[in-house]
């Protein structure tokens, strides 16, 4: 099963992803992921939560492949709710998520981090939204969330990736660490607020969303149009296939 969950007895709880090579999710994956996340939140020994990735990267979205070898529009539409149910978990799980992110982080690994409470990352860790080079849009609002607005939108428009060093001068990142020390300063910051009082700690992680400015869900589910207004003019699909067999995308329109 690519999402695994533990519990510890301080009240820790653990989500790893791993679907190698490149932790891309299927669509099962993604909803698998929501359910673990607002599982876990709703449990009342769980204090805090800590998601990370085994393997080279942490999330490279969804997974292309799977998309491709689909007839018709039923895998972008599933994709698209999938995403939108994991990013929402997230957000709305009941007690603090942590991001430990490690290698890359792209595409639905941003809307994961961008919803995260507190993120952690290693000293190799990038992150990126490669979205409109497949054809898509997306994340945009989580990436926002990172970096300042002309920051995002130059990422958007460019592909380009940031560092975690960067992030880290933006204050969206907390820590940066070698990747061999990331998971135990994850567990330093988890550590820190399951020794809180678990009532005042929920109550905090529901008056933060309160007064958030950004509607989170909405913002992303706009975005979501878009990508299935380009899957219908064929554009997307046209960029996912050269995605998938390596070959140049045309971008005459």
């Amino acid at each position: 099963m690519p999402i695994t969950s533990t519990v510890d007895e301080r009240g820790v709880a653990e989500v790893v992803m791993d679907n190698p090579p490149v932790n891309a999710l299927t669509v099962a994956g993604w909803f698998e992921l929501a359910s673990t996340v607002r599982g876990l939140g709703e449990d009342p020994e769980v204090r805090v939560v800590v998601l990370r990735a085994a393997g080279r990267g942490f999330n490279a979205g969804v997974d292309i492949k799977e998309m491709q070898a689909t007839d018709g529009f039923e895998a972008l539409i599933n994709a698209n709710r999938g995403c939108y149910a994991a990013f929402a978990a997230v957000y709305e799980c009941a007690v603090p998520v942590i991001a430990a992110v490690n290698g890359h982080c792209l595409g639905g690994g941003i809307g994961l981090v961008g919803n995260a409470d507190v993120i952690v990352a290693s000293d190799d860790a990038t992150f990126g939204l490669p979205e409109v080079d497949r054809g898509a849009l997306g994340a945009a609002t989580h990436l926002a969330r990172l970096v300042p607005q002309h920051k995002m939108r130059a990422m958007v428009y460019t592909g380009a990736t940031a560092t975690a060093a960067e992030l880290h001068h933006h204050g969206s990142v907390l820590r940066v660490v070698p990747i061999a020390e990331l998971r135990d300063a994850a567990f330093e910051v988890a550590i820190q607020i399951a020794a809180k009082s678990p009532a005042v700690i929920r109550a905090a992680k529901e008056s933060l969303n309160g007064i958030d400015p950004i509607d989170v869900k909405r913002s992303y589910r706009f975005e979501q149009g878009f990508t299935f207004e380009l899957n219908l003019s064929g554009v997307a699909d046209e960029h996912r296939d050269a995605f998938v067999t390596k070959r140049e995308t045309d971008t005459s329109r």
